[in-house]
Order: C-alpha cells, then structure tokens, then sequence
C-alpha cells in the first residue's frame, strides 16, 4: 500500500504539472488547443474518478500536501464531467469536516460546480467575465454575504481578491 501511495502521490502532482503547463490553451483561439486542453482535463478527471473509487479523497495524510492539492486542481478543471466535480465535492466536504482537507479549496470547488450546473454560486470565486476593467463573478445566491461567507473559509474579500486578477 505504502508504494501505492507514493506512486499516486506522483501521478497527481504530474497531472497537475501537465494541467498548469496546458491551461494557456484553455481559452486560445485555435480550437486545436482548446480541445488539447479539454481532452487533458477529460483524461485527468477520469482518472481522478477512479482515484476516487479506490481511496476517497486524496488527502494531505495520504498523498501530502502537494498531491492533495493537485487532485483538488484537476476536480476544479473537470468541468465537463459534473458526475467527477459532484463526487470530488462529497468527498472532500467529509474530509473538511474532518479536519483533514482545505475549507478554502472546498468553496472554490463548491462555486466552480454550482456554476458548471448553471446555478448561482456561493462565495463568488468564479468569475463571468470583465465590465469596466473590473472582474464581475457569476450571480451569487447572497452577494451582499458574499464577503463574510468567504471569511468563514479562509477567502480574501472579493476586492481584494479581484485586484489581483486587474488589468492595471
């Protein structure tokens, strides 16, 4: 088992290598690279659904913190396979509640998997696009809690969030 987990401890930090190094093409213009970009996250999402099958979350305690955090990367990119972002999201709510998983990495999967199912988000960490040079989220289901919701897990306020994103 030991081994088992130091291979897949690998597996996922490569995975999220791989992720980082193609994420550029995710919104290029050449539909090559957009789908170079979807068929990598479809590939990393699959896997990490059998990952999931075998070992439940992969958590800091059993894979280390880079690892867990990879596998938290490839659920928040799985968006075409909302089967893989719903079960990334039970399992990591347990291990949060737990202690043994980021409430943080938790709300950002929570509002990138509400969004991906066309609802309204909860800690405004998915953003909709630029008005006025100033990032603007996708609706959330309480924007006027929005801050202190994302003070509960450990988010930056919205403001202080989107200027670092801010095309100054």
């Amino acid at each position: 088992m030991a081994h088992d987990v130091v291979a897949l401890a690998v597996e996922l930090t490569d995975m999220a290598a791989a992720d980082h190094q193609c994420a550029v093409r995710a919104n290029s213009d050449d539909p090559a690279e957009q789908l170079a970009w979807r068929r990598l996250t479809a590939r990393h999402g699959d896997r990490l659904d059998e990952i999931m099958e075998e070992y439940g979350w992969p958590t800091a305690a059993l894979v280390g913190e880079e690892a867990a955090r990879a596998a938290w990367l490839i659920a928040q990119h799985a968006d075409r396979q909302l089967d893989v972002q719903r079960r990334a999201f039970q399992l990591m709510q347990q291990a949060v509640s737990a202690g043994a998983a980021s409430p943080r990495e938790l709300a950002f999967l929570h509002d990138r998997a509400l969004v991906n199912e066309g609802r309204k988000q909860v800690y405004g960490t998915q953003i909709a696009g630029v008005k006025d040079g100033s990032p603007v989220p996708w609706p959330c289901e309480e924007p006027e809690r929005m801050d202190e919701l994302r003070a509960e897990v450990g988010i930056e306020p919205f403001d202080e969030y989107v200027a670092r994103f801010s095309m100054a």
